[in-house]
């Protein structure tokens, strides 16, 4: 088993230190190492631990002395009462010891209510066009945020006036119900757990501290970015209190669609309309590129639905990033509608002194059909 250190070592004061002084090095130590700053911290909970039996002890005059004068077994001598022999009566019961563990000015509600707090993040959807996305633009925008009243600078009590201590809670922040043994321990219902009440509420914000204002906010979108991608803006949310930092202003990008071109990442995907004689015969075709501008592509002879041609750095560029993607050209071989008597005639005449040999994948199906009657 551990050999306990001197209560004076564990609050790092001397041996004549006056009250006050133990007071002070208590609150201090105890604030460092306290679990609420130190979650799932074994060796915080054990110093805070030796911290409150260092004090406990040292705190009261008589078991000081009993101390000074026996050591470790001179605080337990001469009292009876008590879980396990343990004295409980230099903390006035059981709801003091609330207090030093969870209430007053040990991190408990209240100070955890009044300590800086980070203010509220905000949200803001902003629709871009599919070409503001691909190559990046300037935005300004509008939105709406909570902010400190400019009246009571977030107080919420009136001009001249300050908000007072809670005369529920004392200022704790708490409230203790007494069953028996058991001490229940709530936030005060009366002031929120802030242990303070405001009796002259400021007109301007009704004593909430805050007014709703429009704010005009600019971003710069970058080249790349896709639907449903975030921006963060720091410290564009709302204002902390008690001296917190503001929170964040996300922008979630919404992009309209294209009436042409699809996206996939990188690449950009078209559906390219071309004729039975053009994917017969071969072409030359302009096809428009993103941005307004035009490019010609060479259809070969003999294309087919379907076959895709790829463009390199056509596409998108990466976000943050030179690199860019491809365009990729779906051809669609569109089948004459309404023809001519003349036009008919024609294509009679082709399909006349056609071998069958133009059309691969006809010839193909129809040998692996006659293998299947003939097998």
């Amino acid at each position: 088993m551990a050999t306990k250190r001197d209560y004076y070592e564990v609050l790092g004061v001397d041996k004549n230190a006056s009250a006050d002084d133990i007071k002070k090095a208590y609150r201090k130590l105890a604030k460092e190492c306290h679990p609420d700053l130190h979650p799932n911290d074994k060796q915080a909970e054990e110093r805070f631990k030796e911290l409150n039996e260092a004090n406990e002890v040292l705190s009261d005059p008589e078991k000081r002395a009993r101390y000074d004068q026996f050591g470790f077994d001179g605080p337990q001598a001469g009292f009876g009462g008590g879980a396990g022999g343990f004295d409980f009566s230099g903390f006035g019961g059981m709801g003091d010891i609330f207090d030093q563990l969870f209430g007053g000015g040990m991190g408990g509600a209240a100070q955890r209510r009044n300590a800086p707090m980070q203010g509220n993040d905000l949200r803001y959807n902003l629709r871009i066009s599919f070409e503001e996305a691909a190559f990046g633009c300037d935005k300004s925008f509008e939105f709406m945020r909570n902010e400190n009243c400019e009246t009571c600078h977030g107080t919420g009590a009136k001009p001249g006036t300050s908000p007072k201590q809670c005369p529920n809670c004392r200022g704790t922040g708490q409230v203790r119900m007494s069953g028996g043994f058991m001490v229940t321990v709530r936030t005060c219902p009366t002031c929120g757990g802030t242990g303070k009440v405001i009796t002259d509420k400021c007109t301007a914000c009704n004593g909430t501290g805050r007014t709703r204002r429009r704010r005009t906010a600019s971003v710069k979108v970058p080249a790349g970015i896709d639907n449903d991608q975030t921006i963060v803006m720091n410290g564009q949310g709302e204002p902390g209190r008690n001296g917190g930092p503001n929170g964040d202003l996300y922008i979630q990008i919404t992009v309209r669609p294209h009436k042409l071109f699809r996206r996939d990442g990188t690449n950009l995907h078209l559906d390219l309309p071309i004729s039975f004689t053009q994917a017969a015969l071969g072409a030359d075709i302009e096809v428009p590129t993103l941005g307004g501008g035009k490019t010609t592509v060479h259809i070969p002879e003999g294309t087919q639905n379907d076959a895709e041609i790829r463009l390199k750095g056509q596409g998108i560029q990466q976000l943050r990033s030179t690199y860019r993607g491809d365009l990729i050209l779906h051809i669609r071989v569109e089948i004459p509608r309404r023809l001519t008597e003349k036009q008919k005639e024609l294509l009679r005449q082709f399909e006349d002194i056609s071998s069958g040999k133009e059309y691969e994948n006809r010839k193909s199906f129809l040998d692996k059909v006659k293998d299947l009657f003939n097998g």
